[in-house]
């Protein structure tokens, strides 16, 4: 199992219902609403890595309203 964070930031007004829709991607366990540089976290739990590329790069940002998006792989 591969587990990853990515942190998006989103447009303006649109964190609630972001959330929301990166929590329907498969692969995603949760997505939270933080304070901070970011505005939203989602946790990703996959079986490899090239998943965790094909939700972060292809699916979370295709979705209306990220600004942009950074991937951390949990090493432990």
């Amino acid at each position: 199992m591969v587990t990853a964070y990515v942190m998006i930031k989103a447009n303006t007004g649109e964190a609630d219902r972001l959330r929301d829709d990166v929590e329907a991607i498969d692969g995603v366990e949760s997505a939270y609403i933080v304070a901070g540089d970011v505005d939203i976290i989602a946790k990703v739990v996959v079986d490899s890595p090239a998943e965790v590329k094909g939700i972060a790069a292809t699916e979370i940002q295709s979705t209306d309203g990220v600004e942009d998006t950074q991937t951390y792989i949990a090493m432990d």
